[in-house]
């Protein structure tokens, strides 16, 4: 269906999450890998989180959404959509980008998993101490 309409790309990252996201014009349908974002998503934060962008800059009913993601568990998969959204309404728009930048939703979220080290059960978890 939507093979040789132009579209917008953008490409979003969370945790292990990245998502390929790219906006047709439409009426505001969103498919994440094939399915419905109601089918994929089953919390209603995590599609409140996709939609955020497009709430925040007045797009809704303007763009139909497909994206494509892989990786990570489902709120890092919402917070990929989200990142990657908001890279391609800036190419949509570069005057969005303050308001935006402003949300906090172009900035690629740090936060990842530590790394577990050796002698210690978890990243930061030292074995039980025994006295005696």
């Amino acid at each position: 269906m939507y093979e040789s309409k132009p579209y917008f790309y953008g490409t979003g990252r969370r945790k292990h999450s990245v998502a390929r996201v790219r906006l047709y014009a439409g009426t505001g349908n969103i498919t994440v890998n094939g399915r419905d974002i109601d089918d994929y998503f089953g919390l209603d934060t995590l599609k409140l989180i996709v939609r955020q962008p497009m709430e925040l800059t007045n797009t809704i009913g303007k763009f139909d959404i497909v994206c494509t993601v892989a990786g990570g568990g489902v709120s890092g998969q919402a917070g990929a959509i989200r990142h990657g959204i908001s890279r391609a309404l800036l190419l949509h728009d570069p005057e969005l980008r303050p308001a935006l930048k402003k949300a906090g939703f172009l900035t690629r979220d740090p936060r990842m998993k530590e790394r577990k080290k050796y002698g210690l059960k978890g990243a930061r978890r030292a074995p039980q101490f025994s006295k005696r």
